[in-house]
């Protein structure tokens, strides 16, 4: 009997990822629409209810590199990005300021709150993001995506002509992005190089694509 119960605990603690794995989105966030882009922060962050010190402090979001606090957010949660290795841990932002940041520290629910910026120059637009590791390390295209964000199209307006569908893509090559729009190459799974216009978010800020960092 004893041995069975540790079988059992043995199998639940393998099954359960240990922090420090890469986190990067893998689905479209209808909870982030909001967001202006991304800043990397520090593994030990006060948020705080409003961009005051004398506010509310709602968390204090600490990390290493075994485990993440608080466990009711959750890592998966917190970061829009996270990968060790590369020394990248981003969060989504919907506000800035000289002195704050006004982030989304539950990307489930979207719930935001402030933090102090302490270095304006860690934070970049989605454009700029996008422009620097999209072109970098190329894009994945993310799954569940609308039927419309396949169509490559001649020009960035969505009454072009569609000259191809993305179906399989093997590579995504960023040429360059314009509003709503990025102008790629794309090998698909016909191995048939195609290039055009395709919709990288939506109106409303739904991203559909993302840099294929790895």
């Amino acid at each position: 009997m004893k041995k069975t119960i540790l079988t059992a605990l043995l199998a639940i603690i393998l099954t359960v990822p240990a922090f420090g794995a890469n986190i990067i989105q893998t689905a479209p966030n209808g909870a982030a629409v909001r967001t202006v882009g991304t800043y990397q922060v520090g593994n030990d962050i006060t948020i705080y209810r409003l961009p005051n010190k004398n506010s509310m402090i709602l968390y204090r979001v600490r990390w290493n590199e075994d485990e993440f606090f608080p466990s009711e957010i959750g890592a998966e949660n917190f970061f829009s990005l996270f990968v060790q290795s590369k020394d990248l841990a981003r969060v989504n932002v919907v506000d800035i300021t000289e002195d704050w940041v006004e982030i989304v520290y539950d990307n489930k629910t979207g719930k935001t709150g402030w933090i102090r910026n302490d270095d304006l120059y860690k934070f970049m637009t989605w454009t700029n993001f996008y422009s620097a590791y999209g072109k970098k390390y190329g894009l994945k295209m993310l799954k569940g995506v609308p039927a419309c964000a396949k169509d490559l199209k001649s020009a960035p307006d969505d009454k072009s002509q569609t000259l191809a569908t993305i179906n399989v893509p093997q590579k995504i090559h960023l040429n360059l992005i314009q509003g709503n729009w990025m102008l790629i190459s794309v090998m698909d799974l016909d191995k048939i190089p195609k290039t055009g216009y395709v919709r990288w978010r939506s109106d409303d800020g739904v991203r559909y694509f993302y840099p294929d960092i790895r």
